[in-house]
């Protein structure tokens, strides 16, 4: 596609395609939204695997570098590094970002995809998965919450990337049978996310209707 502006951002409307949408209203980066269809596998096309050998959503191409790049967690440290926007100042701070950011990386995007997978995709129940990983997300919101208890945001005082990367996962406590308000920080930092007006934006960017 011919590009009107720096960035092209390739997603869908999923949790680590939200986090990327999420920064760039943050920023009020300018840039072509290209929706991949992931139901027909756009994402598996020799045009994306160009962009991401992965095969996966998000990715971006910057045409003021000429790089592309994929991966969540790569493309938000990236573009706050090149901009300015909500990179720390402190090494201190840079690191606790990079901390949070890899938990949920690590954590609590692939235990709450498993399970919101073994609820609402698979062909057979699977009750000792289930259990598993519902428990695993029972302790990672745990996790959250101990920490949202001494900190308004997870790395430190002030909203971070690691904030936008958590957020879209632990938004969905409901499609995962989880009560968010057994875990009331948590609760009240979703309800403080979610009221930011580029987080809105965000989150529609990405629907396709």
């Amino acid at each position: 596609m011919t590009s009107t502006h720096p960035l092209t951002f390739y997603t869908a409307d999923t949790p680590n395609g939200h986090k990327i949408a999420i920064y760039l209203e943050e920023a009020g980066l300018a840039h072509d939204l290209v929706h991949v269809n992931l139901s027909v596998g756009e994402q598996r096309s020799p045009a994306f695997l160009a962009i991401n050998p992965n095969g996966k959503i998000p990715a971006i191409v910057d045409h003021d570098t000429g790089l592309a790049v994929f991966e969540s967690g790569a493309i938000l440290g990236y573009l706050a590094a090149k901009t300015g926007c909500l990179h720390p100042e402190t090494l201190a701070e840079r690191t606790a970002v990079q901390q949070w950011l890899h938990f949920q990386i690590g954590g609590i995007g692939p235990m709450l995809g498993q399970l919101w997978w073994f609820l609402h995709a698979s062909k057979t129940v699977n009750a000792e998965a289930i259990a598993r990983y519902r428990n695993e997300a029972r302790r990672l919101y745990g996790v959250v919450n101990g920490r949202l208890s001494e900190s308004a945001y997870l790395a430190s005082s002030r909203y971070s990337i690691a904030d936008i990367a958590a957020f879209p996962w632990l938004r969905s406590a409901a499609e995962l049978d989880l009560d968010v308000a057994d875990y009331p920080h948590v609760e009240r930092w979703l309800a403080d996310i979610t009221a930011r007006p580029a987080v809105q934006r965000g989150l529609v960017a990405c629907r396709t209707s």
